[in-house]
């Protein structure tokens, strides 16, 4: 049975690859680390216009279980990151990665609502207070903050 399972999530990873190799969506990429391990990837997102990560980089990981996509993957910031919903270390509170996943979710979809969640942070939930505190009070000195913590990627 594992092994079917395992066979299920890699034909659901290929089809996700495929499926982001033909989008349109240029501010977003993702791709496998190695092409012999489909659960582990690494992906890419463009801070969105008119927000304190317009026209920046960021590099995250995604590390997909064997029960994909009825368990959501595992997804960290790998850039640094200064953000209420995002920790040092890099891990991200955002509902659909956890009780509010579903399986009809894909790396793109998530891939896109991390980089909403860049202009649309959710500050009654904070992993980082200061920075939920800063962004509703000074964008100006927030935007500092983001560009102070911000490092350029050397693999994009």
């Amino acid at each position: 049975m594992a092994v079917e399972e395992g066979g299920c999530v890699t034909k659901r990873l290929q089809n996700e690859l495929l499926q982001l190799l033909s989008s349109t969506t240029e501010s977003i990429s993702a791709f496998p680390v190695d092409d012999n391990d489909l659960t582990y990837w690494v992906g890419y997102i463009t801070g969105p216009k008119d927000t304190p990560y317009s026209g920046l980089k960021f590099k995250v990981s995604l590390k997909f279980p064997q029960n994909y996509p009825f368990h959501p993957p595992m997804i960290k910031f790998l850039s640094p990151m200064w953000h209420p919903n995002v920790d040092k270390s890099g891990n991200i509170c955002l509902d659909i990665l956890k009780e509010k996943w579903s399986a009809v979710y894909n790396v793109e979809t998530i891939l896109l609502s991390l980089q909403s969640l860049l202009g649309e942070p959710n500050n009654r939930s904070p992993l980082n207070a200061v920075a939920a505190e800063l962004w509703d009070a000074d964008m100006e000195e927030y935007r500092k903050k983001v560009l102070a913590c911000y490092e350029e990627i050397d693999d994009y």
